[in-house]
């Protein structure tokens, strides 16, 4: 049951005062204006949200310069004619909506005599500002990454896509933590069903507080049980637009600097924004060299054990003699070698993630040199397993998105143990089960290991990607009218060469059929 706003300002007060109770960060001030100062209103914000209201840069202030001097009956009209000269300001008529603008950051005044409060935006929550993107560093491009504030990184993309085909929709999720989520997508781009997908997946569930994307991927995602990531997460505003013109939806939460992209399929996790900027020559062999390193920080410990237990013909003889001297005095078996070596590395990783930024550098050195050579020289574990999880560590670290790296590192472990008790066989059977498992994922509609059709020219721009002329169309759920993305100008009619083409056909058609 909502509560109306009162013309009563007594009623106003009282309403205020009890959902407020306790809060003393929440300011509720008493103000008189008007002709003798007789109106009294309430004004009401959290502490750190508002300027001095007393300064003439304070837009409320200006307000109550404005209102100053005037009758009841002129106070009211310009209040219900809004010719207050305020860019952005509200009148909610519930004191539920007033009380949760206040909570944004805005701040809220009650007038006597006057059946709406009035909600103007002042400073705002304190909140880090734009700075350089930390976590997606890039040699070629913006330096931007996305903020604290749900508002500037909706700015931050608006400002590269300054069309208003760009759909901005907000809504508040949390039960008790009202927090903003922007939903943005380009109008003619996008399929309806992501939007209605979506909508429900909302709609599902009610939670207390929502303080991340995070926890908005974990309950929409379908295949909830599966390691591998069905949004794609970025903090780069650039690739958050590029991939909203290439008809996908992004996902904005307030208080956190990541936006979350669907529909994502298994290719699109391998990529850079600054694949769209260099070479293709380059991004090519760049994109060669991460599948690459994804095959090695998955396989490479599992397809070592394989081939010291079981397949030891493979090797030449003088590599399988430095194998074996090197691997005596070993206590361990190679499987728990291999095991001891992957924990240890994945307990450096998190301590250098946990550690203070001028120590974390210093840990990974460490632990990585210092403690793996002390290792070796005690002969708890032997060199050529040190250089195996190291590179299958440095392999890791080459794929570009941190959440579908995460899972590599986790379904390793099962190809370890396939590897050690199975041989090459137990490798095989395991790509065969991820091969399955991975055809059967989707994110919103879309399968996991299908973004583009086949034989096409949508399929260019997936393991290898061709010169930037040829990348003209884009991915196949965009509907067919809009699925070209890049046409050359045709110099005679001034618009693209397809349409002169479809043009000067139609034209042959219709004097074919009129001869």
């Amino acid at each position: 049951m909502q509560t109306p706003v009162s013309m009563d300002i007594r009623e106003n007060k009282a309403y205020v005062e009890s959902v407020c109770a306790d809060c003393v960060d929440i300011i509720r001030q008493e103000v008189h204006f008007g002709e003798g100062q007789k109106t009294e209103g309430l004004l009401v914000f959290v502490e750190v949200t508002a300027s001095n209201v007393l300064l003439q840069e304070s837009v409320m202030g200006r307000l109550f310069a404005r209102l100053d001097g005037l009758t009841p009956e002129a106070l009211t009209t310009v209040l219900k004619e809004n010719r207050m000269g305020v860019s952005r300001s509200k009148q909610p008529a519930t004191m539920e909506e007033a009380m949760t603008g206040m909570l944004t950051g805005d701040m809220i005044l009650f007038v006597d005599g006057y059946d709406r409060a009035i909600q103007l935006a002042d400073k705002g929550y304190p909140g880090k500002p734009v700075g350089n993107c930390e976590a997606e560093k890039v040699i070629r491009g913006s330096s931007e990454g996305f903020s604290d504030s749900v508002k500037t990184n909706e700015a931050l993309v608006r400002k590269r896509i300054r069309s208003t085909g760009m759909k901005v929709l907000e809504l508040q999720q949390g039960l008790r933590s009202n927090t903003t989520i922007a939903i943005l997508y380009m109008e003619e781009l996008v399929d309806p069903s992501f939007l209605e997908q979506l909508q429900n997946g909302l709609e599902k569930y009610v939670i207390d507080g929502l303080f991340d994307g995070g926890t908005l991927e974990q309950l929409l995602e379908k295949d909830w049980i599966s390691p591998f990531p069905q949004f794609q997460s970025t903090q780069r505003p650039d690739r958050t637009a590029m991939e909203l013109l290439d008809g996908r939806v992004a996902v904005l939460c307030d208080n956190s600097p990541t936006a979350l992209l669907f529909p994502a399929g298994f290719s699109s996790y391998l990529r850079v924004s600054e694949d769209r900027y260099n070479r293709f020559e380059l991004v090519t062999f760049e994109r060669l060299l991460r599948y690459g390193a994804m095959l090695a920080a998955l396989l490479i410990s599992g397809l070592y054990l394989s081939v010291i237990n079981f397949h030891t013909q493979i090797l030449p003889t003088s590599l399988l003699l430095s194998l074996a001297e090197a691997r005596s005095g070993v206590p361990f078996p190679a499987l728990v070698e291999v095991l001891i070596m992957e924990i240890s590395f994945e307990m450096i990783r998190e301590a250098g993630v946990r550690m203070p930024g001028p120590l974390s550098g210093t840990i990974g050195i460490v632990g990585g040199l210092i403690i793996g050579d002390a290792a070796v020289s005690a002969n708890l574990v032997s060199p050529m397993s040190v250089i195996v999880v190291a590179f299958s560590a440095l392999s890791s670290f080459a794929v570009p998105d941190e959440e579908l790296s995460a899972a590599l590192r986790l379904v390793k472990y099962p190809f370890i143990l396939l590897g050690g008790f199975l041989g090459l066989a137990g490798i095989a059977g395991g790509l065969y089960l991820l091969g399955l498992h991975l055809c059967g994922l989707e994110s919103f509609g879309v399968p996991y290991l299908r973004i583009s059709k086949p034989k096409t020219q949508e399929s260019n721009d997936r393991v290898w990607r061709a010169p930037l002329r040829f990348l003209r169309y884009r991915p196949y759920y965009v509907s067919r009218d809009q699925a070209i993305r890049l046409r050359e100008k045709d110099e005679k009619t001034g618009g693209s060469k397809e349409n002169g083409r479809k043009n000067r056909t139609m034209q042959k058609r219709s004097q074919g059929g009129r001869s």
